[in-house]
């Protein structure tokens, strides 16, 4: 099959595999999984060249880090101290003592035991984030802390990279110190360097107002350090993920997120198809009692060592047990690391085959896994009050404001001194310069762009401002608010009346027109000005108000037909006189 044929076959699986599983309410990477069984070699035979497409796909892997990067701001990294290098060392301790004993004792030499011990040790971070995402479980406590031992353990393939070469006993695993420093200075010199240059240079990417060289621009940061960490023998997706980090502060972080997610879910579904190609079926169909019993006994003993070590850094029986369930699959990266010890003869090869083959079976059987304990745990568990640590610093905005002029800032000055969250957004990256640098938290980002709008945290917010100057803009922005988030009460100011009505037209039904309500108050200081009593004043200003925003519901009507809006306006003005001449004259 050509390139075009193969592509068909993968998009073809792919739309009938994964709306069959969400109907069965499956996650969507079992859809994904499967679609890879049915068309890989074993099935249908698609595709033969397996090894190709999970090294193209492992491309989501790393636009995931680097999204996870992006949202890992380093206040927060700092507060998730405790779990990535506590938790996660107690569950890579664990599991890979755990399962050395057990490949020992199925007669390994130690070497090799704790080389299947830790590569087994790992769990897949793009499915766990996934299935946990899918079920809204990211921000409960044992999301936050599955995430934070995922973290550790993407931190942990560089020294395991380093220290598999020592052990393969020829030329090339004698590491010299500086086969060790180039990583670390490669390391080094990327954190020092980023923070230094990748903002400049988004920045004036961002003032050439083109939307396709941002896009470029924020796919060559991640391909960037991807392809420069690959060369000195690290991670690619540890790479994407420190990139991510260093702009995670950065005014552009969901410009970049929005950018970078319709790449990464299709490459990272691409990934889950390629592990489902990947499964040796043929070894399975030769040997099912001993593949279905070493996946038993794998997802068993790396249960119990993760319930351990949720239990020695202090959580509770219930949230142990999720974490646990949560980690017990394999990972991507224990492919890359059997491989390599298979390549330098460190594990025989039909040991790798095998082992290969249980830890797809163990990622298969994970998202129902979570899904069963889940249920589990609620029937069975004693409900305990939340703790303190599940409401620190929540990341969810309860207000979006699209457009930081002159209305977005005040808005913005009143949520802040009333400690309210809120996310800007502002289009112009001279604006977001200029009110950046009187100390305001601002983002560079088009919200009239739905993806921007799901990053800003749409779905979780309560209301959404939109205060954009561009009239087209701001009806996109108001138009996408209605059809995709229903839930979102949309404020919206209007430059003029036919703006007011395009707004009107949509559904919208809460907006100002910026200069009314300051004209308004002006003519009522003038009637003060010229003798009239203040109360009187005032009340003639409201009861102008409410016939002028009756008459621009009328109005919206006839809003294209010039002669009606003319003659419409002309009965508006004697109306109002008649009804002052009526107060004159009581």
């Amino acid at each position: 099959m050509n390139l075009v044929s193969q592509v068909a076959v993968v998009l073809a699986a792919t739309v009938i595999a994964v709306p069959v599983c969400r109907r069965l309410k499956l996650s969507a990477v079992l859809g994904y999984i499967a679609a890879g069984l049915v068309i890989g070699p074993w099935g249908l035979g698609a595709f033969t060249d397996v090894e190709t497409v999970l090294h193209i796909s492992e491309f989501g892997v790393v636009l995931l880090l680097f999204v996870i990067g992006l949202e890992l701001q380093p206040k927060r990294l700092w507060v998730m101290r405790h779990a990535v290098f506590g938790t996660g060392i107690a569950q890579v301790l664990a599991a890979t003592v755990v399962l050395a004993l057990a490949a020992r004792g199925l007669g390994q030499s130690w070497p090799t035991a704790l080389i299947v011990g830790f590569a087994l040790s790992l769990s897949s971070t793009a499915l766990i984030l996934q299935v946990l995402a899918e079920r809204s479980e990211l921000h409960t406590r044992h999301g936050r802390t599955s995430f934070a031992v995922l973290l550790f353990q993407d931190l942990a393939i560089m020294p395991a990279l380093l220290v598999l070469p020592l052990l393969a006993g020829s030329a090339r695993e004698e590491v010299s110190w500086q086969s060790v420093a180039l990583p670390v200075g490669v390391l080094v010199a990327t954190i020092a360097v980023g923070r230094l240059v990748l903002g400049p240079v988004l920045r004036l990417v961002a003032y050439a107002r083109a939307q396709e060289a941002f896009t470029a621009a924020a796919l060559l940061v991640v391909v960037g350090t991807a392809f420069l960490f690959d060369q000195v023998g690290l991670s690619m997706a540890l790479g994407a993920f420190i990139a991510g980090v260093l702009l995670a502060d950065s005014e552009y972080r969901h410009e970049l997120e929005a950018d970078i997610e319709p790449f990464k879910g299709l490459l990272l579904g691409l990934f889950f198809i390629a592990v489902g190609m990947s499964a040796n079926l043929g070894l399975l169909v030769a040997r099912p009692v001993q593949v279905a019993g070493l996946t038993l006994g794998y997802l068993t003993l790396k249960f119990v060592a993760g319930w351990i070590a949720a239990r020695v850094t202090r959580h509770d029986a219930a949230t142990s047990s999720r974490i646990a369930v949560s980690l017990a699959g394999g990972g991507e990266f224990a492919f890359v690391l059997l491989a390599i010890a298979a390549r330098d003869r460190l594990l025989p090869t039909e040991v790798s085959d095998l082992l290969v083959l249980v830890v797809t079976a163990s990622m298969i059987l994970a998202p129902p896994a979570i899904g069963v304990a889940d249920r589990v745990t609620r029937r069975f568990a004693r409900p305990t009050p939340p703790r303190a640590f599940d409401r620190i610093e929540p990341e969810e905005p309860r207000v979006i404001i699209a457009g930081f002029g002159r209305v977005g800032q005040i808005i913005a000055r009143v949520l802040r001194a009333r400690q309210i969250r809120f996310t800007a957004l502002e289009a112009s990256a001279a604006q977001v310069d200029f009110v950046r640098r009187f100390g305001n938290r601002l983002h560079y980002g088009d919200a009239s762009r739905l993806e921007m709008l799901r990053a800003a945290g749409a779905e979780q917010a309560s209301v959404l401002v939109v205060a954009i100057d561009d009239v087209e803009a701001s009806v996109r922005a108001a138009d996408l608010a209605r059809r995709h988030f229903p839930h979102l009460r949309v404020l919206v100011r209007a430059r003029n009346r036919q703006h007011a009505f395009r707004l009107m037209e949509l559904g919208v039904t809460e907006i100002w027109r910026e200069t009314f309500g300051t004209s308004l108050e002006i003519a009522e200081a003038t009637l003060v000005a010229l003798g009239t009593r203040r109360d009187i004043a005032a009340d003639q200003v409201r009861r102008f108000r409410a016939h002028d925003e009756q008459m621009l519901l009328q109005q919206a009507s006839v809003k294209d037909d010039e002669e009606k809006l003319i003659a419409s306006t002309q009965a508006s003005a004697r109306q109002l006189e008649s009804l002052f001449e009526a107060d004159r004259n009581p």
